[in-house]
Formats: C-alpha cells, structure tokens, sequence
C-alpha cells in the first residue's frame, strides 16, 4: 500500500512561539502548571477541537496477556467495546449519520478520538474531527461514545480509564456540526452510555472502579450540570451494554465473581422509564439499588452455576417490548479451544420466562457484532465466519437472519470474503438508515497493522470502506466489490 508523505500526515501540536509575549507565556505556564498538579496526575488534551485528520485510521491495540493461542485479545479495535453506547446517530433533519470511533495517527499506536459523518445526499464523507488527543495512549478502553440531543447538538463522551485517566464530555457549537467542540465536564467515567429524554436530559449509565468495575448512573439536564453518580451495581464488578426506546432505557450486564474480569460470567437486565429514579426488572418489580448480591429479581441466567463465561454484545426489544440480549458463552478467559464450545446465543423473554436460542459457533470470546430486531426478523451482524487470522478475534462479517422470535438462524449472507485481516466489532447506529446499517474496522490481531473503518447497507450487498488518505475536504468512500473487503489494497 502507498504511504502517505510526510505532507499528508496528521500534525502534532504547534509549539508556542519561543518568542511570545510575557503575560501569554505566564498564562500558559499557570494552565499547564494546574493540569499538572491535577489528581488525575496527566495531560488533559491541548489540541483545539477543530483540528481535522486526513483520513481514517482506526486504533491497532494489543493486551498484552499472552497464551498458547495469542493475545487475549487484539487487533483494529476504532469500534470498540460493546459497552461504548452508541457510537453511531443517524440524524433524518440532515439526511447524515454521524459516528465517533478511535482514530491513530498514521504508523502510529496513539488514540485520538474522533467524529464524522456520512452524507446520504452527497454520498460522501469529511475529513473527519480530533475532538480530544490522548497524548500517546494507545489504549482503546478510552475510545469515546456519541449522543444527538433534541436541539441537534453532539454529545461526544470520552472514555477515561480506571482511577489514572479522566472521561470528558465535549459539546458541539453548532448543531449537526463536526467544526468545533467544547470540553464542557471532566469527570470519572469508563465505558460511557449516554441516553438522552426530550424535555429532560441525559441519563448517563457508566463504570468507575470502586469495589472493581462497578456500574453507575448519572443525569443532567443539560450535559453540564450533573446528579450525584448513583451506583447500581456492585458485586464485584460488571461489563454492561445498554439502549433506549422512546423514555425506557435498559441495560444487560454481567457480573465479576471477586472482582477477577477473567470468570465474568451470569446475566442481568433491569430497566428505567423515569431518568433513573426507579429501576426494575423484567417482570416490572421495583429493584432496590445498590444490587449487591449475585442472585437477586434481575438475574436472567445463572451461568456460574454452569461453570460458564459470558461476554455481552448487544440487546433490543422485540415489537412487544420484550427485552432480547445478544451476547457469547465460552468456557474459558484465553482464546484457543480451552474455551470450546462458544456460542453465539440470544436470550429473550417471553412474558413469563426468558428462553434461551444458539445461534452460531464463536471462534473467540472477543468476536463481537451486534443486534437488530424488527417485527419477522431478527438480525446478527458480526464476525462468525473464519477471518485471514482464524485464532484471533474477529474474522469475516456475515448475517445471520431468523423469522421465528430467535428459535432458530441461518445465514443470510456472508458481508466479507477474502480479508487481508480480521473485522470485528460491528456496531450498530441509533436510528440506523438503510445505507448506513453497521460500523466496524479491520485489523491483524497478530501483529500491529494498519486498520480500516467499514459500513454496510442494511441488506449487506454493498460494503464501503472510508478512505485511509484524503486528498480532498471530502472524499466518497471506496464501494467494494459484494462479498468482499480490504482484497484491493495492493492496487491502491
């Protein structure tokens, strides 16, 4: 593949004049000298939030918790986790689905966190925005989420990372803008989840590491005014991910047996229709707060009595409003076939008991896609197929369809064949348009690689990859050939 010259790289940031005026050196000195001293012991970004990119490169990651069969897990990770909620918005009043992912500096394994659009009337996409710099963490954990409120404003949440990097909250100036951002909170915050209520605000569900990773809530009315975090559960930590129909929200976690992330394992689901005052379960039992023991009214599955993992991906409603929670069961934390069987599996409840349906066998704990239900069909996006790099995460994307409530799938379409590496990842967007029905990237879990960002069409005929180098403000992104992703690179 072509390398970009150095002319098209991404800059840094622009030293200051060595030459500038006293007051403005003593200004920045007090600036940088208080960020310093900060508890939070780092750099909050220094780079102006218009700042744009010239391409799109997503974030290559690796854990660094090595077995017989590789990493844990690794690869092109610019839409990870499931529990960054929602990472996509398509916006109907301007025809454009906006999406924030995590971005690299080309060549490089340095996150920055980034917003963008695809224009569904022009077919094309921005360079797109570096609304926060990490300053050389390459960690995708601090990968950020996105909301678009009532007044068409973006809503960027960046994740921090345990108790050693903070979370911000950035606002655009203009609505159904990516130009320019304003930081407007820095908070604690891991794995956020925004959810925003017309006429009431945010309802924001995320992690801090208290007693392990513990779930929170919060709610502001305005993004910048915020409730007191109000802990929801903590039985020594929890992996969730959540969404929103109309005022419900609802949400689907696991639970951590002593805090050890390794035996996640047991599901839960419990909803709210008021911004949080009340939590409930399934059945609609009011749910005291605090959960603190693992068997309690919102256990959906005990499956450590089961001696198995769970690894949640997504959840919806059916046309009825019943809860259906997507989401993986292996027997062991390391990749390899320890682990085996997996299984792709759905959980949904039925009125009066949930049941329980396998959809595919999983080739890693960490393949991850997403859910889509609508009246008739219920849809799996994700990588279930064998991938370019068949033991680690991810592979290629297929659909995986069924018209009887999940009672049993087949494969409706493999989405990508012939991969130079391994997709993972697959997200869905909030309100999602035909066009623009999933978003993931690609990468080598194997090795540092470069890594691509990729949408499909809701029938997954048609796969677009946005453009890694961009000579122009805007560019359409490159349409593959069906069935087919990253095989042309030679001829770039």
């Amino acid at each position: 593949m072509r390398k970009p010259t150095a002319a098209e790289k991404t800059g840094g940031f622009r030293r200051e004049d060595r030459r500038m005026r006293s007051r403005q050196f003593l200004i920045t000195f007090l600036v940088v000298g208080s960020i310093l001293a900060s508890s939070w012991g780092m750099i909050a970004t220094l780079a102006a939030a218009s700042d744009k990119d010239d391409g799109y490169r997503g974030i290559w990651f690796t854990l660094g918790q090595f077995s017989e069969y590789g990493d844990k897990y690794s690869g092109g990770l610019g839409t990870y986790t499931a529990n960054h909620v929602p990472i996509a918005y398509y916006c109907p009043a301007v025809q454009k689905t906006f999406f924030v992912y995590g971005g690299a500096k080309e060549g490089k394994r340095h996150l920055l966190n980034m917003v963008s659009y695809y224009d569904h009337v022009r077919k094309t996409v921005p360079r797109p925005t570096i609304v926060h710099d990490k300053q050389g963490v390459d960690d995708p954990h601090d990968n950020p989420a996105l909301w678009v409120d009532g007044d068409g404003y973006l809503w960027v949440f960046v994740s921090g990372r345990m108790r050693i990097r903070p979370g911000f909250i950035y606002r655009s100036r203009e609505p159904y803008s990516i130009e320019d951002f304003e930081l407007v909170s820095e908070r604690e915050i891991t794995y956020p989840q925004p959810h925003w209520m017309e006429g009431e605000g945010f309802l924001h569900l995320f992690t801090k590491y208290t007693k392990g990773r513990e779930l929170y809530f919060s709610t502001s009315p305005d993004g910048r005014d915020w409730s007191p975090d109000q802990k929801f559960a903590g039985m020594g930590g929890h992996y969730q991910t959540s969404w929103q129909k109309g005022k419900v929200v609802f949400t689907a976690f696991n639970y951590h047996p002593g805090g050890n992330v390794d035996r996640r394992t047991n599901l839960y689901y419990i909803q709210t229709d008021d911004l949080g005052k009340t939590w409930r379960n399934v059945r609609g039992e009011a749910l005291e707060l605090p959960l603190s023991d693992p068997h309690n009214p919102a256990l959906v599955r005990d499956y450590e009595a089961e001696k198995r993992l769970v690894y949640i991906h997504d959840v919806d409603w059916d046309d009825q409003g019943r809860p259906v929670i997507l989401f993986i069961t292996s027997g062991s934390y390391k990749p390899g076939p320890e682990g085996d069987p997996r299984w792709w599996t759905v959980a949904h409840w039925l009125g009066e008991e949930w049941a329980f349906y396998e959809i595919t066998p999983a080739n890693h704990n960490y393949s991850t896609g997403m859910l889509d239900v609508r009246p008739g069909m219920w849809r799996v996006i994700g990588p279930t197929e064998t991938g370019p790099q068949p033991i680690g995460a991810g592979g290629e994307i297929a659909i995986w369809v069924s018209t009887d409530e999940g009672r049993n799938w087949q494969r409706n379409r493999t989405v990508t064949m012939s991969s130079w590496f391994n997709h993972n990842y697959v997200r869905r967007p909030v309100n999602a348009h035909p066009e623009f029905f999933a978003l993931w990237a690609d990468g080598n879990p194997d090795r540092f690689s470069e890594s691509h960002l990729y949408f499909t069409n809701e029938s997954g005929d048609t796969v677009f990859r946005l453009p890694y180098v961009m000579q122009r403000d805007e560019a359409p992104p490159d349409c593959l050939s069906p069935g087919s992703a990253g095989d042309d690179r030679a001829a770039e």
